[in-house]
């Protein structure tokens, strides 16, 4: 029995020295210079189809931006309020009337000699400035409907930001499972070798083959989440889906950030597109309650014409005319616009209470990431490795047994699983202070 419990520590010894080979280095990438967190992360570098590239975060905005539908339909909407103004410059347009007046009910007798041709002409004019406030109206509307377009180009790009990330976090996170499952793998083969020369119990084996599957779970799952999140990037960079064969180039390396709470908040009450929005729409109410002000104004219609008389004289027509503003005094139309404007102040001051509110969060939640990365950096990733490779010594020298080499496995990958999804906590937490101040942080 000392004989076989020798061949079988010298038997697991090559097993482990052939498997620690790719797991030191790998833990050469993540434990290099923890302490000053220059390599964090190294993404899994993964063959693209031939027509797949590599697009940065930069080229995603820029194509995004270039080629999104919902972006696109966002501009027709600016388009159409732009058309309304060609609309505000208009004038009315003249009438022309022709008229026939002194024909008989019967036509016996001399029927010219008692005939009578009008023929005149009508124009309005509009009072009170109406056309100047009405293209007032029309220039502030188109103001706003920009000012809505950029929030939804600042609410949109910073969602495919997230998404970008998630493709880099899933393939991260794919890499280890697939490293896992290779080392899982290898582990299992040899020791299958070893139950049929004896030197093992069959139950080791079973319970290697169960604890495989979990690792196999871990990686068809991990397949799922990046194939999912890489095709959720690409319809949301628009274009031809079929055609849009791009991939995520980057990592989630953290870089070191010093933001001022005062400095973030006035950023973001200067930056907001939606508080821009807000005050644009204030901004048109006040020019349609002048335009509904002047509307209670009656026009003035002149009209000029001749009348035509075959078998005697002619003569000229003029005339003046003007509605009495006795009932009709665009009462209504007043009220709404009154209404609109306390509507948009009410709004205006509920977007800045909810400014400050984001921007507070968003600050504290960000330092509670930078925190949660810090503690890594403190040498965590350095001590899971560590414990790896003492299980093997231990392994080595029959002081313990192969399930704590796979305990020890199970430890890393769970601290290095989570370390990627603190990594990417951590820019989730950035975007959402870029989104609630709408300035560009990213270094």
């Amino acid at each position: 029995m000392p004989g076989a419990t020798a061949r079988t520590i010298a038997v697991l010894a090559i097993l482990v020295s052939a498997t620690s080979v790719n797991l030191a280095q790998k833990s050469d990438v993540i434990t290099r210079d923890t302490k000053s967190a220059s390599v964090i992360l190294t993404p899994r570098q993964q063959s693209l189809s031939p027509s797949g590239r590599s697009i940065t975060i930069a080229d995603a905005v820029s194509i995004f931006l270039r080629q999104n539908f919902q972006l696109i339909a966002a501009r027709y909407d600016v388009d159409t309020v732009e058309a309304e103004k060609l609309t505000a410059r208009l004038r009315p347009n003249p009438q022309v009337s022709v008229g026939l007046s002194g024909a008989p009910l019967n036509f016996s007798g001399n029927i010219g000699s008692e005939q009578t041709y009008d023929y005149t002409i009508s124009q309005s004019f509009e009072t009170a400035g109406k056309r100047g406030k009405r293209i007032d109206v029309a220039n502030k509307n188109a103001d706003l409907a920009r000012g809505q377009f950029e929030t939804a180009i600042w609410q949109m790009t910073n969602d495919l930001k997230r998404k970008f990330y998630t493709v880099i976090l899933s393939r991260s996170l794919l890499s280890l499972a697939e490293d896992n499952e290779k080392t899982f793998a290898e582990i299992v083969k040899h020791t299958e070798e070893l139950v049929q020369a004896g030197e093992l119990a069959g139950l080791d084996l079973t319970r290697l083959e169960v604890e495989k599957l979990k690792f196999d779970t871990d990686l068809a799952n991990a397949e799922r989440d990046y194939e999912v999140a890489l095709r959720d990037l690409r319809v949301t960079l628009g274009g031809d889906y079929r055609a849009m064969e791009v991939d995520a180039a980057g990592t989630l390396d953290p870089q070191n950030y010093d933001f001022d709470f005062v400095d973030l908040r006035d950023k973001a009450l200067a930056a907001r597109p939606d508080l821009k929005a807000a005050r644009l729409a204030e901004a048109a109410a006040d020019a349609n309650i002048r335009l509904q002000n002047a509307q209670r104004i009656p026009d003035i219609n002149l009209n000029g014409g001749v009348e035509q008389v075959p078998a005697g004289s002619s003569s000229y027509l003029f005339g003046v005319g003007i509605s009495l503003p006795i009932h009709d005094r665009n009462q209504g139309e007043r009220a709404k616009a009154l209404i609109e404007k306390q509507k948009a102040q009410n709004q205006e001051q509920f977007i800045t209470n909810q400014i400050l509110s984001d921007v507070d969060k968003a600050f504290v939640a960000f330092n509670l990431q930078k925190r949660r990365v810090d503690l890594y950096r403190t040498g965590v990733l350095t001590k899971v490795n560590d414990i790896q490779n003492l299980t093997e010594y231990s392994l080595k020298q029959g002081e313990s047994s192969i399930l704590d080499l796979l305990d020890a496995i199970r430890t890393r990958r769970d601290t290095l699983a989570g370390y990627y999804q603190t990594l990417f906590d951590f820019q989730s937490s950035l975007l959402d202070l870029e989104l609630a101040t709408a300035t560009p942080l990213q270094k």
